[in-house]
C-alpha cells in the first residue's frame, strides 16, 4: 500500500490494528515505553520472583520443568538457562509439526545428549496436521486480537504445543512449564505466572473449535481434558526466563553452539527450526499488510534487544520464494 509507514522509532506499520501517531511518527505503543531502567528493574523483580518459587515448589515429580523445545535458537537457550543456571531437572517436549527442519531434528538430538536432558518427541499424523495447515492458509480461524501476534497456521501449531505441553506437565505433576518466549513475545509480567486453569479452558475451547471442524477428534491427544481441568491443585506455573535474563542474539547462538546448536539453512529469518515459517508469513502478509512477526520484532527494538535496522531486515524483505513453494507443494495449496 503506497500510504503505509512505519514507526519512527520501533518499527510497527500503520496498517498495524489499534496503532495511532504523533507528530513526529511516533506509535503509541513507544509513547508509553517507560524506558530501560524500568524494564531492568522488572526483570530483576520477577527473576527473584522465579528464584523464590523454585525454594517453596520442591516436589517429588521426576522432572522440576517441562519445556516446549522446538529446536530453535531460543528454546535451545532456555534449556541451557534451566539446567545450567537453575540446577533443574528438564524434560524437553518437542512436538513435530512435520515441517521441523533437518537441521532442527539434529540440534534437538545434540543439545538434549549434551545436556543431559531427556527428551519426549511427539508427532502427529502428517496428514492430519496437512489438512490444519492448509485450511489455515485459505481461511481465518481465530479471533482478530491473536492474528496480531501470529499468523493462522502459527497459531493453529502453537495451540497443540500449549495443549499437550500442558497436559504432559498435568499427567506427569510437574511444577513449572517453560518456553522460549523471546522477549518480544512476552511482557516480563507474564514470565513468571500461574496457569489459571479457567483461563486456560476458555483459550484452548477458541483453539480447539475450529481443529476439531478440520480434524475431528484426531486432535483431541494435544489437548487438556475436561476432567484434568477439575484438577486445580496440579497446575503449573509458566516461566519465561528469557523475558527476564539479558538477551543477545549472538551472544546466544555462540552459547548454545557449545552444545552442538548449527542454525538451518532452510528456514526464514524469523525462524530457527519450521520450514512452514516462511509461507505462513506471507499468507498473513497478503491478508492482512503486516507481517506477524512485527509486534515481537518492534518490541526488541523499542527496548534496544536489537537496532531498528536488524529489525526492519527481519520483516520487510520478501519471503524465500524456494521455501514458500516448499510448503505449497507440501501442503497442496496454490
Amino acid at each position: 500500500m503506497s500510504d503505509r509507514f512505519l514507526c519512527q522509532q520501533c518499527i510497527l506499520p500503520s496498517t498495524f490494528p489499534g496503532i495511532s501517531f504523533n507528530e513526529k511518527g511516533v506509535c503509541n505503543h513507544c509513547q508509553r515505553y517507560k524506558g530501560e531502567d524500568a524494564t531492568v528493574a522488572l526483570q530483576e523483580k520477577y527473576e527473584q520472583k522465579f528464584l523464590k518459587l523454585l525454594e517453596e515448589r520442591k516436589t517429588k515429580s521426576s522432572y522440576d520443568v517441562i519445556v516446549a523445545y522446538s529446536g530453535g535458537k531460543d528454546s535451545t537457550y532456555t534449556l541451557d538457562v534451566f539446567v545450567n543456571r537453575y540446577q533443574l531437572r528438564v524434560l524437553a517436549l518437542t512436538f513435530d509439526n512435520t515441517f521441523i527442519s533437518p537441521k532442527a531434528l539434529v540440534n534437538i538430538g545434540k543439545v538434549c545428549g549434551s545436556l543431559g536432558v531427556d527428551s519426549l518427541i511427539i508427532k502427529p499424523a502428517p496428514q492430519v496436521l496437512r489438512k490444519i495447515f492448509r485450511t489455515a492458509a485459505t481461511q481465518e480461524l481465530y479471533s482478530a486480537k491473536t492474528l496480531e501476534r501470529a499468523s493462522t497456521i502459527c497459531t493453529s501449531c502453537i495451540g497443540m504445543v500449549k495443549g499437550i505441553v500442558l497436559r504432559t506437565a498435568l499427567e506427569k505433576h510437574i511444577p513449572f512449564v517453560g518456553f522460549g518466549w523471546s522477549p518480544g513475545q512476552a511482557p516480563v509480567q507474564s514470565s513468571v505466572m500461574r496457569t489459571n486453569p479457567a483461563l486456560m479452558q476458555g483459550t484452548q475451547k477458541a483453539i480447539l473449535k475450529p481443529l476439531l471442524e478440520i480434524a475431528g477428534d484426531a486432535v483431541l491427544p494435544y489437548f487438556v481434558t475436561e476432567e484434568q481441568f477439575t484438577q486445580k491443585e496440579l497446575f503449573p506455573w509458566n516461566i519465561h526466563p528469557l523475558a527476564f535474563l539479558h538477551y543477545d542474539e549472538q551472544d546466544i547462538t555462540e552459547r548454545i553452539s557449545q552444545f552442538g546448536w548449527e542454525r538451518p539453512n532452510d528456514t526464514d529469518p524469523n525462524s530457527s527450526n519450521c520450514t512452514l515459517n516462511a509461507f505462513a508469513n506471507q499468507v498473513h502478509r497478503k491478508r492482512y499488510d503486516f507481517h506477524p512477526y512485527v509486534w515481537e520484532i518492534a518490541n526488541m527494538v523499542r527496548t534496544g534487544v536489537l537496532s531498528r535496522e536488524e529489525g526492519i531486515e527481519k520483516i520487510e524483505p520478501p519471503e524465500d520464494i524456494k521455501m514458500v513453494a516448499y510448503s505449497q507443494k507440501e501442503l497442496g495449496v496454490d
